[in-house]
Formats: C-alpha cells, sequence, structure tokens
C-alpha cells in the first residue's frame, strides 16, 4: 500500500499545486505601458481607452510617461521588470532605428516576459526576434493616402473659392511631426504625392508648396512631438508674410496630426480665417482626436483621417487576456487584420469630415 499511496499523494499534490499556480498567474498579471508622451493628444485619448480596457480585464496596471526621453523609457522598462511586471506594453520613443525597440526585446526576453509595442511601429526584425512580442498599430502608408484622397476630394470641389489669389493653384504648407518616424514619412509623402495625382488626372495643377525656396516641401516640429504649438508658431510666422494682399497666402494646410493642425486653426483664428463664419483655409489632419472633430462640426477644419484609439486599445487588451490566461501572445486573432509573416495587427484607418 505504502508504495502505491506515496506516488499518488505526490501526483495530487503536484497537480494541486499547477492549478494554483496557474490562478495564481492570471491573478497576478502586472501589466506595464509605456508611452512616448503624455501630451500627445491622441496618444491621450488611446491612454484613456486602454486603461478602461485592463481595468474590465482586472489585471494589475502602471501607466509610465517617457516625456519623449527613450534614455527615461528603458530606465522605466527596467524599473518595471524589477517591480515585478508580467508584461510589457511600450509605445516607443525612438524610431528612427531598431537599437531602442531591440535593447526593449532583451530586457523582456531576459525576464521571460511577453512584449507589446503600440502605435510607433518598430521594424519586422525586432518583433521577429522574440517569440514574446507582437505589434498593434496601423498601416502607416493608409493614412497617407486617405490623406491625399481627403485633400483633393475637397480642393477639386471647392477649387475657385480654395484659390484666394485667383493664379489657377493650390499653394499649401505642409507640418511634419517628427523626421525618421514612419508615420510622419508616409503621411508627408503620401498626402501630397496622391493630391497631386488626383488633381492631375482633373485637369488641375499639383499642389505648390508656399515657399518655393524650402526643398523639402515641410516644416518639421523639431522636437519631433507633433505639437500644436510647433504649428502655431510656424503658422503665426507665415501669416506675417504670407496675406491675401500680398497674392501669395497659403491656401491649404496639411499637418501629420489633429494636434498641429489646432495648433495652426488657433493661429488663423488670431488672424481673423477659420472662425466658423467668412473665409476658411482648409486644414487637414489625422487622428480624429475629440478636440478635432469639435473643430470640424464647428466649422473650423476641413477633414481628418481617424486612427481608432479605442480599436488599438481593444487589440491590446485582448494580447492582455491571452497573456491572463496563459495562452499564446496571438491567440484568437485570425479575425483581426495580421501580416503575414510577422505578428503585426493593424488597425484600420477611415475618413472623417463630419457628413
Amino acid at each position: 500500500m505504502k508504495k502505491i499511496f506515496l506516488p499518488i499523494i505526490a501526483l495530487v499534490s503536484i497537480l494541486i499545486f499547477s492549478g494554483c499556480m496557474a490562478d495564481e498567474g492570471g491573478e497576478n498579471t502586472s501589466v506595464a505601458v509605456f508611452y512616448y508622451t503624455y501630451s500627445d493628444p491622441y496618444i491621450s485619448t488611446v491612454r484613456a481607452s486602454l486603461d478602461r480596457e485592463l481595468e474590465a480585464l482586472g489585471v494589475e496596471y502602471q501607466d509610465y510617461d517617457s516625456n519623449s526621453s527613450q534614455t527615461t523609457q528603458s530606465e522605466q522598462v527596467q524599473t518595471a521588470i524589477t517591480k515585478g511586471a508580467t508584461m510589457l506594453v511600450v509605445n516607443i520613443v525612438e524610431t528612427g532605428s531598431d537599437d531602442a525597440a531591440q535593447g526593449i526585446v532583451e530586457q523582456a526576453r531576459s525576464a521571460g516576459i511577453p512584449l507589446v509595442f503600440f502605435n510607433r511601429e518598430v521594424s519586422d526584425n525586432v518583433i521577429a526576434s522574440y517569440e514574446k512580442c507582437a505589434f498593434v498599430g496601423t498601416d502607416a502608408a493608409e493614412a497617407g493616402h486617405m490623406q491625399g484622397e481627403l485633400i483633393a476630394d475637397y480642393i477639386l470641389k471647392n477649387y475657385d473659392a480654395t484659390d484666394l489669389n485667383g493664379d489657377g493653384k493650390i499653394s499649401y504648407v505642409l507640418f511634419k511631426g517628427q523626421d525618421g518616424n514612419a508615420e510622419a514619412e508616409f503621411r508627408t509623402q503620401y498626402a501630397v504625392e496622391d493630391a497631386n495625382k488626383l488633381l492631375r488626372e482633373a485637369g488641375k495643377p499639383e499642389l505648390s508648396f508656399y515657399n518655393p525656396n524650402n526643398r523639402d516641401k515641410y516644416l518639421v516640429d523639431k522636437n519631433g512631438t507633433w505639437s500644436a504649438s510647433a504649428a502655431n508658431e510656424y503658422m503665426t510666422t507665415i501669416l506675417t508674410e504670407y496675406t491675401e494682399s500680398g497674392k501669395n497666402m497659403v491656401e491649404a494646410i496639411i499637418c501629420n496630426n489633429d494636434g498641429m493642425a489646432e495648433g495652426a486653426i488657433t493661429a488663423l483664428n488670431t488672424a481673423g480665417y477659420n472662425n466658423g463664419s467668412g473665409k476658411t483655409i482648409p486644414v487637414f489632419g489625422v487622428d480624429a482626436t475629440e478636440a478635432a472633430v469639435a473643430l470640424i462640426r464647428a466649422g473650423k477644419m476641413t477633414g481628418t483621417i481617424k486612427q481608432d484609439a479605442e480599436g488599438m486599445a481593444k487589440a491590446i487588451a485582448h494580447l492582455t487576456d491571452n497573456v491572463k490566461s496563459v495562452r499564446d501572445l496571438m491567440d484568437g486573432t485570425q479575425d483581426m487584420h495580421v501580416d503575414t509573416n510577422v505578428s503585426k495587427i493593424r488597425i484600420p484607418y477611415g475618413i472623417y469630415t463630419g457628413e
């Protein structure tokens, strides 16, 4: 009896212990979420949505503001791991190279915990380098293509009203959020490129950058924060030199995000434009933040490309639930838009004009 009884006791003990550990792993899921900066309007929307989703899941979580410093973010990641985080969710600061993202992957791998990058895209190589790593974001080029369509559609329907100096072409300024950022690069390229293609097809001249001496054909936020203040400062300066009376007024404003659009609109309001009545210079953004939607409804902004903050938060929450439930990170994502050869989930964009 002893030879049979002892192994049974041992087996039962193992099963009970394993069950307790599985329950403990789920109940004690601790998620550390790192935002490149709290000050970004779109990121603030994602944060609010993700906080709600994580609370509904019943997991512990802590948000970190990296304040646009990669050094700060990398240190925060190490601190979170030391404090016992069991999952990392990272809105990477530095997107110009793989170094920072790969460093965070190595930190996660050493701790043996899952890692999800979101919004600011990292390369396929980074994601593929760790089996417990994924990305949730958008198809960066899609926003640029949609914005180009939005711009051309508006201009072709309102050509004479947009052409303030009557010279037969549309003068524009473009505010770029950050050099080297995939979203900024594609939006900057395709917004103008696609708009020009559609204008040519309609027999109209291409858009003309307001300052012929600027070879870049954009003005970049030098701090890389896609800020309203950067666009406001640029636009305020522009409006002192480029005016209707001078026959060289900027006739369209293209912005990489809604925050920069807000800044440009504030400058226009001060100069007597885009106040809901009277003359309006078309302003185009990306994100469909609550502030931008309100500006569009008030007739102060023309349109934006919706980046679905709630959809992004829900996708991240789905992956978090997989971790909590001790499933594979990408389990149950077959109905989402997932890249073929790498664990990247794409959240679709959409055009928003308030109509």
